[in-house]
């Protein structure tokens, strides 16, 4: 019989990679709990947010329409995948949307979804859907503050690109 450490041996990488993991997982929930008290204000920085993004969406193997939902003050109220593609695109449905932001009572929301080619460029389409989404949630008085792209490497801004 095989002790545990000879068998960590054996499959140096998948223990490798199930620390990994765990350490990723953790890190989210830290993350998590940190933009959702309310002494914080780093989420309101952009280097924040991208950095909880990654954390959710860099790497997947399908396409992920992401939603975080903040109050009034900018602060994370809460944040949903909301849709779930293939590997080359995602349907969004506006409605949808602005149900969700309603549930939640959101006041502003950062969009976000991933590319799993792990080219953060945004193309033509998610740049038409942010601006439907945009006008569906401008009725109901709830602020688009940005959308964000999340590629393996990279992470695009459509505010810092002045398209927000």
């Amino acid at each position: 019989m095989e002790t545990n450490h000879q068998s960590s041996e054996k499959y140096p990488l998948n223990t490798a990679l199930e620390k990994e993991n765990q350490i990723i997982a953790e890190a989210k929930q830290l993350l998590y709990k940190r933009m959702t008290n309310r002494k914080y204000d780093e989420f309101t920085s952009p280097g924040a947010v991208r950095d909880y993004l990654c954390l959710h969406l860099a790497e997947r193997k399908y396409e992920i329409f992401y939603c975080l939902f903040l109050d009034s003050q900018h602060r994370l109220l809460d944040g949903k995948e909301l849709f779930r593609g293939t590997i080359d695109g995602c349907s969004i449905y506006p409605r949808e949307v602005v149900k969700a932001t309603l549930e939640i009572n959101a006041a502003a929301v950062i969009l976000a979804h991933n590319h799993p080619s792990g080219l953060a460029e945004p193309s033509a389409a998610d740049r038409q859907i942010t601006d439907r989404l945009k006008s569906a949630l401008a009725l109901v008085d709830v602020r688009v503050l940005d959308h964000f792209v999340v590629g393996d490497q990279d992470v695009i801004s459509f505010a810092e690109r002045g398209w927000i």
